[in-house]
Formats: C-alpha cells, structure tokens, sequence
C-alpha cells in the first residue's frame, strides 16, 4: 500500500464532516426504494476495505484517523471463540470501537447486534435468553449512565442466579477524554456500583489481559451459583491500533469450564439414610432444574421415594401433572412432614415458617417437633453482604454447599440402594394415595377457575384458560407468567418439559417480564417453539421499547396483557395500612392505580410495529382474539391481546 493512498484517506475523512449529511440522502433513498416490492437491481458487491497505515507520512504531525487493525477486532475474535449468538445493547460511544467492529469486521455474525431501546431492556433480555438456551448472552452497556440504567435488571439476574455476560465501555485514562459529556460518563472504577450483585468483574488494562479475563468470566458465570460477571472495556484499548509485532504475540486462551460441584458423599448418605426412613418425607425445589436433564433427575428421585414434591417455580423442576406433584399443598405438607429435602431453596426458613405481618410481626414454624431438614444449596458458596436476598438463616440438619442437580443422581443411588422390599411395598402404597390426592387438587383447581367465568372485566382464570386453549397442541413455552394472575397457568396446564415454564425475575424488579420474554422467544425462535406471555400492565410500561425490539429484529412472541390497570399488590397494600391505621380503604387506589386515562396498549403496541388488538373486556371475545394474534405469531412476528382483567 502507498503512502499517497494513506494521505488521500486521511483527507477525505477529515472532508467527511462536511459532506456527510449531502452523502446521506442517496443512501436513505435507496433504503426507500428496497421496501418497494419491485425488481430492484442486484445490490452492488460490498467494497473490499482499504488498509491504511497508522503512520503520519507527511511528517507534519497531522491526526491519526485510520488504522489497520483495532484492538477491537481482537476483542471480537475472543467474544466469537465464546460463541455468543448475540450481543444486546442500546447503543453508546464509550463502546463505539468495539461496535464497529462487531458489525464490520465481525460481519454482525457470532454475535449479532440486538438493537434496544434501554439498558434495563437489553440485560433482561439476556436474563430470559439463559433460561431457555441454556447459554449467557453478551451485553453492551455504556458508561456510568448505561450501567445505571442496567443495574435493576443486573440485580434480578443476581438474585435469580443467571449468567449475564456483561461488557461496559468507558475511558479511564483523564489526559484523554474527550471535553464534555465524556467526562460524566467516565469513571474510575466502573463495576463498583453493580459490585454487589455481580459475582466477579475486572477492568482489563491489555488486550491479552482481556482475552484471558474474558475466558475467566464465563468460567465464573458458568459455575453455580451462576451470576453476572462484567469487564470493562476502555475505548483506547478498544481504537487503537494493533501492531503486527504485537498481534504476533496475542492469543485466545482455551475455555475449560468447571464441573458444577457435587455433596460431600458422607453427605449424601447421610440424607438417603433419612429420606429412607422417613414415614413423610417431602421434597421442595426451586432453582434445582438448570438444565432440561434436571427435571427427569428429580422425577427418578421422587418416583424412587414415591415422595411428593413441591415446585416453587424458580425453574420448571417437576411436571405439573405428574401425581407426586403436590405444589398447592406446601404448607399441609410441611406441617406433617418428618424429613423435608430443599433443592435449590430461595428460602428455606420461608418454607417452614411464617411471619405475621402485623403491627408488631410475629414469626412461628410450623414443622412437627423432630423433623429434619436436609439443605442441597450452591447458593452456599457464594453469598454476598449488603444486599440480603439469601433471606433467614435456616436451621437444617444436613447442609451441603452443591449443585442440587449435579447432586441428584448420587443421591438417588444412594436411596434405592437402602430401600428394602418392605420399605418398597410401602412406598408404593404412598404413592396411590399420593396420585388420588393429586387428581382431588387438579379437580379442586378446574373448579375455583370457573367462578367469575363470563364476569367483566375478565378473570385471570378465564384469560388463562383461554390462552391454554389455542396453544395446547403447539410446541409452547411461557416465558414470563404476571405473578399477580394467581399462578393459573402453573394450576391448570400441562407442563413437563423445561422451557414450558421459566420462572419469574429473581428480584421481583418490576420491568422484567417483557424484554425478558422477549429473550426468550429469541432462544426459543431457532428451536420452532412457540412463546406466550402473560404480560401485567405496570411492567409493560417500565420500558415498552423492547416491542420495537421485537418488532425490528422479528422475534415471534405471543402476549396476552393481564391490564387490571393498576399496581394491585401495591393497592392491598394501602388497603392493609388503612385498615391498621383505623381509615378506611376508599383511597386505596390513589397512587396505585393506571386510570384516568386508562392506557391503551394495543396503540403503543401498534406504534411498536407490533400487530395488536385490544382492550378487550368481554371474556366470550378472548378466545377468538388469541387466535387472530397466534396466526400472525406463527408466521414469524410478534403480536400482542389487550385484556382488561380483574386484579388477580
């Protein structure tokens, strides 16, 4: 390449400022011209990029604009060697190096670039991607003020134990910021605001720094308890130019991820010792099932008990129409239980116990005197201080720090092992009783759901009946279920495989059922599986651009809105306070309600891009508009029903 051609670039891109804004309008006219459905000529083969030298051949100190190879490129050929399908951000200059080569020397492939509206909209939509796929998504947020935006849905990602691979770009070096608005999105130490709730971060200082970190932050996220990680890219490592000497030196590490950790087998034994021997054990799981291998390892241990087992839907861990399945009769179960098994508890003390929430709370278990607790936890291996969502201190008798799935099948070798031809007999005279109580709970659950069947505004029973009908017979997955619709879906449906349910935020930040439904129906997009949502009204409004989103980047989801038109949990909240403080409750719905006007979300939808109707208050007009909405889902777009519901 000579030296002419590196001065003229140069001084063309110097030119550019000015002639910029005349070169747009023959590109956004031909953008025009490709959405007429014509015979437009053949697009013009992509021009092969011009290499210029970093050098200043005019030994006139001049500014250096062009570069052969970024470090950006490398720092892309690390994120492909992870192979990350995609990458989500709302874009920003503190990663505009890293950007333009994601898209150009990356060619928008492993990974491609997700367009978002907001920062809280991109990490929850990686936080519904994992869940499904199985596999952290990449994240791109800018600066001190991306960071922000993004800490509320960093925090459900940490609390509900997901993987969240984040990237934030900033500049750290003073002497070289840019005046201006540069400044206030710098800082010095960029993860000390998310520090808490992220399980390791790093601020790479070198490229090879960098691709060393980087293998080290999926290792992390990757090993339960998974969590976020973050690195912090600064934009000269990302813009400044590589050169051959030091590309010479420069290499990926290899991935080597880590075997999730199993229990101690003293342990283990320990717990198959008491299961045994148990007259009514009861097994509890949460967040046990991380892979889709996880439900079927459950489903051989209790089977081999003939053991109920209670799903608390922090993952789909147990079929719900399997007849061990005894999810709505925690408490009646507990109370009687002599040795209770928590998988991947939240919450253990939740579990048996309560707190009365009155003027002067109260708590009391109400286990039976004797009862053992066995705990299989990997939350136990790393807990952090000031943000206490690992709630009250559990008094278990057999603790293991382990991956409750990784541990599952020890455990059940164990136990069938121990069981005698007796103790079998006996087992399976639990179980038919077990299967009869289950169908009397299905019974009982079909029959609550038809009270307020043909009332309007629609009941939350009704709606998700509704929604069961059309899907039935697809291959579905409900991504996110409004927590405040009584749980109908998880009631009434037919669920047995890992993506038919993927549990809620973690953190119940609210804002996170959207774009986190939205990541998941990407994951589920490849796999042909249909997505449904039911959608609450308040979330919806916390950062509706993700429906651009949808819309945009072609991710079928089918939502069904749950519009009760207010916060309603946050009502009965007033309501209760009222009633302590001897007022009444007819002002309740100040500052909890979302009326006068009511909000049309049909509109902001269609605004989206999104197909939409609505709002729909006749129950015999639900039916007929999820299926209009499922049509236009099948054929690759998302599409959104308006229901205006009842408060749960």
């Amino acid at each position: 390449m000579s030296e002419k051609i590196s001065v003229d670039r140069r001084r063309f891109l110097k030119s550019a400022a000015v002639t910029g804004a005349a070169a747009m309008v023959p590109a956004t006219a031909g953008a025009l011209e490709e959405q007429v459905p014509a015979q437009a000529p053949a697009a013009a083969p992509a021009a092969a990029p011009v290499a210029v030298r970093e050098t200043d051949p005019t030994g006139e100190g001049g500014d250096v604009l062009t570069t052969e190879r970024p470090g950006g490129d490398f720092m892309v050929d690390v994120l492909k060697a992870l192979t990350f399908e995609y990458v989500a951000s709302n874009p920003g200059s503190s990663f505009r190096g890293i950007h333009e080569c994601i898209v150009n020397y990356g060619n928008n492939v492993m990974p491609e670039f997700l367009t978002c509206l907001h920062e809280e909209s991109s990490v929850a939509m990686a936080h519904g991607y994992f869940k499904v796929e199985g596999k952290p998504m990449a994240v791109l947020c800018h600066g001190t003020v991306g960071i922000q935006h993004a800490s509320m849905a960093i925090y459900n990602a940490y609390c509900d134990r997901v993987p969240i691979y984040l990237l934030a770009g900033n500049h750290l070096d003073a002497a070289t910021r840019r005046p201006g608005v540069e400044w206030a999105h710098s800082v010095q130490d960029a993860a000390a605001m998310v520090r808490d709730y992220v399980k390791w971060d790093d601020t790479p200082h070198s490229l090879q720094h960098f691709a060393e970190s980087a293998m080290r932050a999926y290792k992390l996220a990757m090993t339960p308890p998974m969590s976020p990680v973050l690195l912090v890219l600064d934009g000269h490592l990302q813009e400044e130019g590589i050169t051959p000497e030091h590309a010479a030196q420069l290499r990926i590490p290899r991935l080597t991820t880590a075997t999730p950790p199993q229990g101690d087998s003293g342990a283990v034994a320990e717990a198959a010792r008491l299961l045994v021997g148990a007259s009514n054990p009861v097994i509890v799981a949460d967040r046990c099932a991380r892979t889709p291998a996880g439900i079927t390892k459950l489903v051989e241990l209790a089977e081999a008990l003939q053991a109920p087992v209670v799903d608390l839907g922090g993952r789909m861990n147990f079929p719900t129409r399997h007849p061990l399945n005894h999810s709505a009769n925690l408490r009646g179960l507990v109370a009687n239980a002599d040795v209770i098994l928590g998988l991947e508890l939240t919450d253990f003390w939740g579990v048996t116990a309560t707190v009365r929430d009155s003027l002067h709370r109260t708590s009391r278990t109400f286990t039976r005197d004797g009862a053992k607790l066995i705990s299989i936890n990997s939350v136990d291996l790393n807990t952090k201080a000031n943000y206490q969502d690992f709630q009250r201190y559990p008094e278990v008798d057999v603790a293991m720090a382990a991956d409750a799935e990784a541990t599952l099948p020890a455990l059940t070798e164990a136990v069938k092992k121990l069981v005698s031809s007796e103790q079998r007999i006996a087992f399976e005279a639990r179980g038919k009783r077990l299967a009869e109580q289950r169908a009397t709970l299905l019974n009982q659950a079909r029959q609550d759901a038809s009270f307020a069947w043909d009332a309007s505004p629609v009941s939350t029973a009704r709606l998700t009946a509704e929604i069961w009908d059309a899907i039935r017979n697809e291959d579905w997955s409900l991504v996110s279920e409004s927590g405040n619709s009584s749980s109908w879906a998880v009631r009434l449906w037919d669920m047995s495989k890992h993506y038919h349910f993927i549990g809620d935020s973690g953190g119940a930040g609210v804002g996170y059922g959207a774009p986190a439904s939205v990541g998941a129906a990407l994951a589920n997009r490849k796999h042909g599986r249909l997505s449904v949502t039911i959608q609450s009204d308040g979330d919806f409004l916390y950062a509706p651009g993700v429906w651009w989103t949808a819309a945009h980047h072609k991710i079928p989801l089918l939502t069904v809105m749950h519009n009760n038109r207010g916060y309603h949990q946050e009502v009965m909240h007033i309501q209760r306070m009222a009633n302590r403080h001897q007022r009444g409750v007819t002002r309740a719905h100040i500052g909890t309600t979302i009326d006068n006007p009511n909000v049309d979300f049909s509109k902001i939808a269609q605004g989206m891009g999104v197909y939409a109707e609505g709002p729909i208050t006749n129950p015999n007009e639900v039916g007929p508009a999820i299926r209009r909405a499922l049509a236009v889902v099948k054929k690759g777009e998302p599409a959104l029903v308006d229901v205006v519901t009842q408060p749960r």
